[in-house]
């Protein structure tokens, strides 16, 4: 389901959304597509924030678990 809403945007990036959005886009199908983009990069950074947090707070023991494997390996 679609709600109206309106928006104020200041005018230079309105002439930038008329440009991008071609001759046959609206201006809302342009930054409905904006808005879904920039959530879904903001999600994406929070998840790898939150995946960079338990790297490292596992770093320690996974880097010593790389170095007892490495020991197991045969050198020529």
């Amino acid at each position: 389901m679609k709600i109206k809403t309106s928006i104020t945007l200041a005018e230079d990036l309105l002439k930038v959304i008329d440009e991008q959005s071609g001759p046959h886009k609206n201006r809302s199908v342009f930054i409905e597509k904006a808005v879904r983009a920039y959530v879904a990069q903001v999600t994406r950074d929070r998840q790898n924030a939150r995946d960079l947090d338990i790297i490292n707070r596992q770093a320690d023991r996974l880097n010593q678990e790389a170095e007892d494997v490495l020991t197991y390996q045969v050198l020529p």
